[in-house]
């Protein structure tokens, strides 16, 4: 490797992205990449003296000012000035198919360019792709002349602005603090602090919403945002480096330590990083409908044959007894619900290196038993039910190479990750590594805690879902979830962990809105009942499971037995960040609505126009009612409806109402 003699000094590389008031260069090389509707305009200035200066026009606005790149490593120079080799243009317009989205049919259409450049002392190549929504950049480091790898220090994106916009910022990262699953707030982009997570709404004006992303993170360091230099309209987005002599929280998972002075990426040469991304859309609705952008921005399937790979229904086994496991087997297969989950005890204390998951030890603050797994796993598969188990990341980092041929033996379908570790680039590589293996086992991944998704599900759609999110856990109130839908929905999607008979409910919203986040929420696999049991399951009523309740036989949990996990089409008819959210998604025939409101009542217009054929259909609508006999207090009423019908609905703060719309005949 070769190595500079230099204390304290990197080598820099800038990428400037223009605006309105970019001054005069001396040498100007345009290269103009257009989306396919020509919305989207991304122009690349590679040969300047300010560096390689790129804009991004949307609709004839600069949404970014002039913005600086640099990339600091004591291997490469990219200090000198760059001239163009050659450049490579493509188009591209095709769709890929998924039977785990949000929508089976996405469209993959966009314009590339490839620009390789060199200077005296390094060769880097630049790429961008404009899409109809939003264009993205990525920077691809070939070999260099006697050096085969690289470690680089750190990416410094700043991203200028022309005015301090309204963002939607989770919380500081700080040692011991959770970010992924924390409280948004609205704040101007001037007050952002260290560690925002991505995607990052940004309110560029009524008509206008970006968000600054991540895609195709597989083998490099996490990209985090932060506010730039005091008085200055900036953000500025790094890298996440190691923590080292890592402890982690036994309650919430969160991690302390040191911060590492290693590189915050080592690799082999060549490398091309993560995609930078600036999704763009008229709306924080049309901005959710065109999420898709992020999994065209990773590599095709990479499985063969993803035929065993099953989305549906969870329900989450608490008690740990071969009882408990039985009645709750019994519950799922009458349900049309697809997976029974045993979360952790069931290999002693989770947060011990020494517990074993390769054995059945049971933590007796847990659970006293009798659990016999293999057994459970043969009764499960009689009732054509599968068998997901929770190990956390201390077992997983051991011993995931002798668990996934043992949990395979045992009939075990899916691993809920635990706790894993995320940001630096030793542990984002181990996890998708990790999903790789498990999938060579034709097992499904759910990733919980911290992770959150950049795409990653259309190489390996194994991968279903992850947390990330602040979901029905942490007693979230139904605003929060309202800014959760239009932010961290984003990036794809996030096991919410819905409750239905805990008190918490009504803190939160009400059983009505519950329903609702099945369809606001996308996740193909949908824990239900998160804190309750099976009516035949033992009682199991403590602090570890929090107010357990038995499930009952309300007439509306018809609902959660017909609702998908997966769909076909997806519109978002209401978005209001933090107020309402109102969202149509089809199966086949059939369609959902959810709503979810705020703190505010709401008048609703259901314009069915989207159902599109000439045939009568039945809507069946759930709301909330006080005047129920029932303890959730949701009403059902029927109504016959068309493709020119519309329905107003009035909805109560904290309430929310769900729909299931049937074809009543076929059509001609």
């Amino acid at each position: 490797m070769r190595t500079f003699h230099l204390i304290n000094r990197y080598y820099f590389l800038t990428l400037i992205f223009i605006g309105v008031a970019f001054g005069a260069c001396s040498k100007r090389t345009n290269i103009e990449l257009k989306s396919p509707d020509s919305r989207k305009v991304l122009t690349v200035s590679p040969e300047t003296e300010q560096g390689i200066v790129f804009s991004v026009n949307y609709d004839g606005q600069e949404v970014i000012l002039p913005s600086v790149i640099n990339l600091q490593s004591l291997d490469i120079d990219f200090s000198n000035p760059f001239s163009v080799v050659k450049t490579e243009k493509k188009s591209i317009n095709d769709q890929w198919s998924t039977s785990i989205g949000e929508r089976s049919s996405i469209p993959n259409h966009y314009n590339e360019v490839k620009i390789f450049l060199k200077s005296k002392t390094a060769q880097l190549n630049i790429i961008g792709r404009a899409y109809n929504e939003g264009v993205a950049f990525a920077y691809e480091i070939p070999e260099q002349e006697g050096l085969g790898e690289i470690k680089l220090d750190e990416e410094l994106i700043t991203y200028r602005f022309a005015q301090d916009h309204r963002v939607w910022s989770t919380p500081k990262r700080e040692v011991g603090k959770l970010t992924a699953q924390g409280e948004y707030r609205p704040i101007p982009l001037s007050q952002l602090e260290e560690g925002c997570e991505r995607p990052l709404l940004i309110e560029i004006a009524d008509n206008k919403k970006i968000a600054l992303a991540e895609a195709r993170l597989v083998d490099y360091a996490r990209l985090s945002y932060n506010s730039g230099k005091e008085g200055a309209m900036e953000i500025v987005s790094s890298l996440d480096g190691k923590i080292d002599d890592l402890n982690q929280d036994v309650v919430s998972g969160a991690v302390s330590g040191q911060r590492s002075k290693d590189a915050k990426v080592k690799a082999k040469l060549p490398i091309q990083s993560p995609w930078r991304v600036v999704m763009m859309a008229e709306s924080h609705g049309k901005l959710l409908e065109n999420n898709f952008l992020l999994e065209n921005l990773n590599d095709p399937c990479a499985l063969e044959d993803a035929s065993w790979i099953t989305p549906g229904k969870v329900l989450r086994e608490g008690t740990l007894t071969t009882e408990g496991a039985y009645s709750a087997i019994d519950f799922v297969a009458s349900h049309n619900m697809q997976y029974v989950h045993f979360d952790a005890g069931w290999y002693g204390n989770e947060m011990d290196d020494e517990s074993d998951a390769t054995t059945i030890t049971l933590d007796p603050k847990r659970s006293k038993g009798p659990f016999d797994l293999e057994n459970i796993c043969q009764y499960a598969k009689s009732k054509g039910v599968k068998v997901m188990l929770y190990v956390n990341r201390r077992a997983l980092e051991k011993q995931l190479d002798d668990l996934l041929p043992l949990f395979k033996k045992w009939g075990v379908a899916g691993i809920k990750y635990g706790f894993v570790r995320v940001g630096d680039y030793e542990a984002t590589k181990w996890m998708h590594e990790a999903v790789k293996k498990t999938a060579d086992h034709q097992m499904i991944v759910n990733v919980h805690d911290e992770y959150r998704p950049t795409g990653f599900s259309r190489t390996y759609p194994n991968l279903l879902t992850q947390e990330g999110i602040r979901g029905d856990e942490e007693t979230v109130p139904n605003s929060h979830t309202l800014i959760t839908m239009f932010t961290r929905s984003l990036a794809g999607a996030s096991d919410n962990t819905v409750c239905y008979y805990n008190k918490r409910v009504k803190t939160m919203g009400s059983n009505a809105s519950q329903l609702a986040k099945t369809v606001c929420i996308y996740s193909p696999l949908q824990f239900l009942y998160w804190y309750d049991s099976a009516p035949a399951a033992p009682m199991k009523d403590d602090a570890l499971w929090g107010n357990t309740k038995h499930i009952g036989n309300e007439p509306e949990l018809e609902f959660f037995d017909n609702v998908p996990t997966v769909w076909d089409e997806t519109k978002v008819l209401v978005g209001k960040i933090g107020e309402i959210g109102v969202i149509a998604r089809r199966k086949g025939r059939d369609w959902f609505i959810g709503c979810i409101n705020g703190m505010d009542a709401n008048k609703v217009d259901i314009d069915f126009g989207f159902l599109g054929e000439d045939v009568p259909y039945v809507c069946k609508i759930y709301s909330d009612d006080e005047q129920q006999p029932t303890r959730t207090k949701v009403r059902i009423d029927r109504k016959e409806v068309n493709k020119n019908s519309k329905i107003t609905m009035q909805v109560k703060p904290n309430n929310g109402f769900v729909m299931h719309i049937q074809a009543l005949e076929q059509p001609m």
